[in-house]
């Protein structure tokens, strides 16, 4: 993460113990109640406080980069850019910053990361040039100052509505990526993948309760994978914690016998786009 992105980012950006205002001296954050935050030799900085989730694992996402490296989910990162408008991007549960550099790039914004994983950080801070990578738990409260966001992203991720909507300023706008019933259906079952959970649209039209949905759309399309792929679709998310590597072997022999080495694989997702309304004090 180049300097100057920090510095770009850095008036949005408060002190996660007292919700003060930073100030950058070399590679130090700093507040005025004499919080300090150093950053990481590999580019982030943490603002993490309290006990938050450990997040992915280095092997995860070392299997996400994989996956999204091979540019099979290179339309969503297209579709998410597309809805997205110029300005400061957050981009909550960012990963390793692969849809966010995709937003900044075409919107000509800047953005940041919020990530628990400080594997992920490592990477989301080499995203791209104009991308800042910051270690936050979204449950545990995001460190930006009020209205401090343009565009607020979620891609299959924890949606912290309370946080999102403190953030975002009055009339930005709320991308949330979610996947659809047939997301994978070809391989859920067969790898042992875990499913996608019922009512989720309903959901996430509860969560926006306090938001005005200018958009929502549906997009499909289909991508051959691997085996090198599969593995890392599998390994890259949530059912990497319930499948046993042998098991996983044996389930992707199956899966890909007598089909010439890949497997037709559907990609469903739906983009809701939502504005968001009137933000509370908060971290000012």
């Amino acid at each position: 993460m180049p300097a100057d992105v920090l510095a770009d980012v850095l008036p949005a950006l408060r002190c996660p113990h007292c919700a003060g205002r930073f100030e950058l001296s070399g590679r130090v954050l700093g507040c005025a109640a004499g919080h300090r935050f150093d950053l990481a030799r590999q580019g982030y900085v943490n603002l993490a406080v309290g006990r938050s989730a450990a997040g992915d694992s280095a092997a995860m996402v070392t299997a996400r980069d994989t996956f999204l490296s091979a540019g099979h989910y290179a339309p969503v990162a297209a579709a998410l850019a597309d809805r997205a408008t110029p300005g400061l991007v957050v981009d909550v549960g960012g990963g390793t910053g692969y849809y966010l550099a995709a937003v900044v790039a075409a919107t000509g914004g800047t953005g940041v990361v919020v990530e628990p994983s400080t594997a992920a950080l490592r990477r989301a801070a080499r995203a791209h040039p104009r991308v800042a990578a910051v270690g936050a738990d979204v449950w545990r409260g995001l460190p930006f100052a009020a209205g401090s966001a343009d565009v607020v992203t979620t891609v299959f991720a924890p949606r912290g509505v309370a946080e999102v909507a403190r953030v975002l300023r009055p009339g930005g706008r709320w991308i949330v990526v979610t996947p659809l019933a047939e997301h994978l259906q070809e391989v859920r079952e067969p790898l042992g993948m875990v499913g996608v959970e019922e009512r989720k649209a309903e959901r996430l039209h509860a969560d926006l309760t306090g938001f005005e949905i200018l958009t929502e759309d549906e997009l499909r399309f289909t991508r051959t994978l691997d085996r090198e792929s599969l593995r890392a679709l599998v390994l890259m998310g949530p059912s990497a914690h319930h499948v046993d590597p042998a098991a996983l072997d044996a389930r992707l022999d199956a899966v890909l016998a007598g089909r010439g080495g890949g497997v037709d694989v559907t990609v469903g997702v739906r983009l809701t786009v939502a504005r968001g309304g009137v933000v509370d004090a908060g971290r000012s």
